[in-house]
């Protein structure tokens, strides 16, 4: 039996999928918004929201070594800017407990595909 089988494929190898997520994240997070699937949005949210997550404990706990290396790790080693804009927007997120992403559905692109929206909080 294939119990707990329901994750996206997104007709990719897994390889494939976490090098997606990588550069949504890192879109996401030096953008602010961006426009993609409706399934790809839905698989970075818990991806992304992670990662700020690991960010605002860092700051927290004055621990910003340890979790400057889990986002580093999560992003496959991206150059320093990168995590810093992780860290800053951790800051604006300080009293909040999650949900720093929004999904907007906005209907289908002219290929058919199920557009949506996926912006910062």
């Amino acid at each position: 039996m294939r119990h707990h089988d329901h994750n996206r494929t997104l007709s990719r190898t897994r390889r494939g999928r976490t090098a997606l997520l990588r550069g949504l994240a890192l879109s996401l997070v030096t953008h602010g918004k961006l426009t993609t699937t409706e399934a790809k949005a839905k698989e970075l949210r818990p991806f992304f929201e992670r990662l700020i997550t690991y960010a605002k404990k860092g700051l927290a706990q004055k621990d910003t070594v340890n979790a400057r290396r889990l986002i580093s790790s999560r992003l496959g080693e991206p150059e320093a800017s990168a995590v810093q804009r992780f860290f800053e927007k951790a800051s604006e997120y300080g009293d909040r407990a999650g949900g720093y992403t929004r999904i907007v559905k906005t209907g289908p692109s002219s290929a058919g595909r199920r557009e949506a929206v996926i912006e910062l909080v």
